[in-house]
């Protein structure tokens, strides 16, 4: 079973991402229905990977939107596609517009970092976060002028921004 991340020249297809979205999909339905809670799945592809998302016209999906949950969740169901396709997923979860919740956190985030910079530091340090946020942090800092880096390893990984 591969466990590593695709390089460009073995980069899943839509195809596969497609596929990916409706296993990722098939496990979601699975623990929403165990779990009693109604939702509406949306998938889709974007940027090399598949996005699945869950809506409800309700509260039932509150308990479950908080982004360290749905982080877990999204942990859980890349181990549930990966079991199942047998390659590494990148598959994006959002449930009840969590990762616009935790975008607005994020530029907080790195709003506190400009504040910082703007005292006199030559460099601000951000918590340790996932690819992913990383990803929308560098977006966030490119989008106010700023240059921004990851380091460390693992859980450790965190982004560093300064004045470009």
């Amino acid at each position: 079973m591969n466990t590593q991340p695709a390089t460009a020249a073995d980069a899943p297809t839509e195809a596969d991402l497609e596929r990916e979205g409706d296993v990722a999909a098939d496990f979601l339905e699975g623990l929403l229905d165990i779990a009693d809670i109604d939702g509406d799945l949306t998938l889709d592809v974007r940027q090399g990977r598949a996005y699945v998302s869950v809506e409800s016209d309700d509260a039932s999906l509150r308990v479950i939107s908080h982004p360290d949950t749905v982080q877990a969740l999204q942990e859980l169901t890349r181990l549930a596609v990966q079991s199942e396709t047998g390659a590494f997923s990148r598959l994006i979860l959002d449930i009840g517009g969590s990762r616009d919740v935790r975008r607005r956190q994020l530029e907080t985030l790195v709003d506190a970092a400009v504040a910082k910079l703007e005292e006199g530091a030559t460099q601000a340090s951000l918590p340790s976060m996932s690819s992913y946020e990383r990803k929308l942090v560098h977006d966030i800092a490119a989008d106010r002028g700023l240059v921004s880096e990851s380091y460390g390893e693992g859980p450790e990984r965190h982004t560093v921004i300064r004045r470009g």
